[in-house]
């Protein structure tokens, strides 16, 4: 896969990436790839990129720590994506809500590309949208995706699964280097460079 920077977006490609939101998301599955994202989008407009996150309804949601974030769109006025990016946490509600997987089916025919983070991936999975395709998820939760669906090759070892128009990531912070991942493929090895820099994403565990 090339890491060269790509042309921007024209006019009438879409150039948006969402983040959904929803009660019980785990807060770092959402806001840390929001972090890499905004701070690229805002950082560098010139790429043709914005980003914002989104609600069913618009709606504030509480996390699944307790944080309470206000979205910036509901469903029903979201600009046309480019990227979806589902996040875990409790997603049961969710992986039981017909009217939800049926407008992720729904946005399979829309959205260039699909991604998650931790059990975001399990959501996809009972949609049918990962059906005979590589994938992860939260470490804890693997075996999940073929519970969902059994013809998905799990990948436990890798923290972000690239497939083309489905990108899936293992769990929490795995999103970080997901959405760096994402950069790369948009805007080219030395934008991610660029981005990792600016939010000064240097991991070195303590443990």
């Amino acid at each position: 896969m090339t890491t060269d920077p790509i042309s921007p977006p024209g006019p009438d490609e879409p150039h948006h990436l969402g983040i959904l939101l929803f009660d019980g998301v785990e807060e770092l599955d959402a806001v840390g790839p929001w972090e890499v994202l905004a701070w690229w989008t805002r950082s560098y407009p010139e790429d043709g990129y914005t980003a914002s996150t989104f609600s069913a309804d618009g709606g504030a949601v509480t996390c699944a720590k307790g944080l309470v974030v206000q979205p910036h769109h509901a469903r029903a006025d979201l600009p046309q994506l480019a990227v979806l990016l589902h996040p875990g946490g409790d997603t049961r509600a969710l992986s039981d809500d017909p009217d939800h997987l049926a407008w992720l089916r729904g946005q399979r025919g829309s959205v260039p590309l699909l991604t998650s983070v931790c059990t975001g991936s399990l959501v996809y999975a009972k949609a049918g949208l990962l059906r005979d395709r590589p994938a992860t998820t939260y470490w804890g939760a693997l075996d999940g995706l073929t519970e969902n669906d059994p013809t998905i090759e799990v990948r436990p070892d890798a923290r972000w699964v690239d497939d083309g128009d489905v990108i899936t990531a293992a769990g929490v912070s795995a999103g970080i280097d997901m959405a760096l991942h994402l950069v790369v493929r948009l805007a080219g090895q030395d934008r991610a460079r660029q981005v990792r820099r600016g939010i000064q994403y240097d991991p070195e565990p303590p443990v």
